[in-house]
């Protein structure tokens, strides 16, 4: 058993000395994506795509208790509906890829590949809303979809993705952004609790929010490299969507009216924040909530009389008390099973060898500190089986304060631009608080000398100062800033 600090897999490239080449060593060998002779297209390998479904079966579960019910919209927009959203259309035609012919034969009117479905579902809202009985409704779907970015990275940026868009429609203002909001927390729950991934809440600024939006709200959350990324958003659109698309609803006093509405969406970008918030130099550290296997069977010494008995049977003890547990008895050495456990992020990790077995014990291993646990297998392995419980439990407490300790680490207040430049000089890159006027100017001027742009403003709110970081005028804001990805 390696000590502490000693790396394992050898293959991949230390994050300290090339963070962009150690993500890519990580999603390759531990088999999550593979490339594909289209750029910028991968294939979810089963590995990577147990983790989405465990995410996705997580999130499901959350939005269906808060009410809401999926649905599946068409692939394809046309171009005429695409267009009935001026601000819309605009913030999306750079990343949109259209189908121009069906067959040998030109299409009357160019089909846009939905880069997001806020049209179709406006479209499918005129057909089905009369009256305020009708509302609300809370639609949600799970699709891929296509934004034909110029550069490109697994999970974090493709030129397809799977995603959850949720789309809402209610009767009045105040129900739409009660809605805007409580997904907002929805998501920031499911990242701290499920992934252990501490996020900062806030709205965006005008300049970036959503295209089409009257305020888009966000989650960020800072990686081991100091950078940002934007882990979910929900949109309130206002009526402007309604208005564009015609959609009327009779109300309570028998007046026409236009509805508000919300959309809300996460994908499968949440992998690349779990592998760049956890993982280390031996790869993966997955969150016991959506690992595909909790904790791995490691049997040494196999061809020993009994092991691989006392293996099985452990493996079996824990799959009926819920776990998730799977058994390496390949024929490799126990250190090549131990490296592949590492790689795969596995939380825990149990150890089963002949001298174990003469003691009574089996010895358990947490991926994310390497803590050595002996643990009895007395008593028809019920001390194993709550150990490994509360081993799974600690493993994800143990993560989001390792994460968390980081971002501290790496979160900075600064009073000028000259400030900011230095800190980042001397201590790299991390988000930055400092104070902003509300002028998109000055918000412009602070990324270019800088180099850090604004993530969000914070819902917590902290007075750093009275003057902007920029100009120097009263600061309306204090503004999370940072690098992203």
């Amino acid at each position: 058993m390696a000590k502490n600090n000693q790396k394992m897999v050898e293959e991949i490239t230390s994050m300290n000395e090339d963070f962009a080449k150690w993500y890519t060593d990580i999603v390759k060998k531990a088999e999550l994506i593979e490339y594909t002779s289209v750029k910028g297209c991968m294939v979810i390998r089963p590995y990577g795509y147990a983790i989405w479904e465990n995410i996705q079966r997580i999130l499901d579960t959350m939005f269906k208790e808060l009410g809401h019910e999926n649905v599946c919209m068409p692939m394809f927009i046309p171009e005429s509906l695409l267009n009935k959203e001026k601000d819309h259309v605009e913030g999306f035609a750079p990343e949109v890829a259209w189908v121009t012919h069906g067959g040998s034969e030109k299409l009357e009117e160019r089909l846009c590949v939905r880069p997001t479905s806020e049209t179709l579902f406006c479209e499918h809202y005129a057909n089905i809303i009369q009256s305020y009985r009708d509302l609300p409704k809370l639609y949600n779907q799970w699709v891929s979809v296509v934004r034909w970015e110029k550069t490109t990275r697994p999970f974090l940026r493709s030129r397809e993705f799977l995603w959850q868009e949720g789309h809402t429609i209610h009767a009045t203002a105040e129900e739409a952004i009660d809605e805007t909001e409580r997904m907002l927390n929805c998501y920031a729950r499911f990242c701290e609790e499920y992934l252990a991934i501490p996020v900062i809440k806030g709205k965006k600024t005008e300049s970036d929010k959503f295209a089409g939006a009257v305020s888009t709200y966000a989650i960020e959350a800072l990686m081991h490299d100091g950078k940002a990324l934007q882990a979910g958003t929900s949109h309130y659109f206002g009526d402007g969507f309604a208005k564009a698309f015609d959609i009327q609803f009779t109300n309570k006093d028998n007046k026409l009216t236009y509805p508000h509405q919300t959309s809300w969406g996460v994908t499968t970008r949440l992998i690349g924040a779990i592998i760049m918030t956890h993982g280390d130099d031996n790869g993966l550290v997955l969150p016991p909530a959506v690992a595909p296997v909790q904790v791995i069977v490691i049997p040494v010494a196999q061809h020993k009389e009994g092991v691989l008995d006392k293996a099985n049977e452990i493996l079996s003890k824990l799959k009926d008390a819920g776990i998730r547990a799977a058994i390496d008895d390949t024929d490799n050495s126990p250190g090549w099973k131990y490296s592949q456990a590492e790689m795969k992020g596995i939380p825990v990790r149990i150890e089963i060898g002949p001298k174990d077995i003469e003691n009574g014990a089996c010895v358990m291993v947490t991926r994310h500190n390497r803590e050595k646990t002996a643990v009895s297998l007395e008593n028809s392995f019920e001390t194993l089986v709550e150990t490994a419980k509360q081993k799974l439990n600690e493993v994800r407490d143990g993560m989001y304060a390792l994460a968390l300790e980081n971002r501290e680490k790496k979160t900075y207040t600064c009073r000028s631009l000259d400030e900011i430049n230095k800190t980042l000089e001397q201590n790299g890159d991390g988000f930055v608080k400092a104070m902003w006027c509300g002028d998109e100017a000055c918000e412009d001027k602070v990324k270019e000398v800088t180099g850090v742009g604004s993530r969000c403003i914070p819902f917590e709110q902290e007075q750093i100062d009275d003057k902007c970081v920029c100009c120097g005028k009263k600061a309306k804001h204090m503004v999370l800033w940072g690098k992203a990805y």
